[in-house]
């Protein structure tokens, strides 16, 4: 049930994170610049409002998404688990208790055909 819930909320952080890194612009234009109009005019200080915004939404949705990852990784079920020492032992006694089917005698031929 926990890692179920885990999954999900993974898949909500991952999808806000590619939305919040879509509406930004790398050389900042994006969402800041059709506030701003020609880059140079701002008013207010809005278009940096925005940009901080984004900045800090993206590092903010980064981390929770390393963190939920992580601790996701605790609750999961652990269906692969790698096998002890004991069944590796048990294993190979088994394949000592099996029969090993006896080889048959190498044969020679008698007459040659020449």
């Amino acid at each position: 049930m926990s890692y179920s819930l885990f999954l999900v909320l993974i898949m909500i952080v991952a999808v806000l994170l590619v939305l919040i890194i879509m509406v930004q612009n790398p050389k900042g234009g994006g969402l800041s610049s059709s506030f701003g109009g020609s880059g140079s005019q701002s008013v207010g200080g809005g278009v940096q409002n925005t940009t901080n915004f984004l900045d800090k939404s993206t590092w903010t949705l980064s981390i929770v998404l390393l963190l939920l990852i992580l601790v996701s990784n605790f609750a999961s079920p652990n269906l692969n688990s790698a096998p002890t020492d004991t069944t590796i032992q048990n294993t190979l006694d088994q394949r000592d208790a099996q029969e090993v089917p006896a080889e048959p005698a190498a044969t020679t031929p008698t007459d040659t055909v020449q």
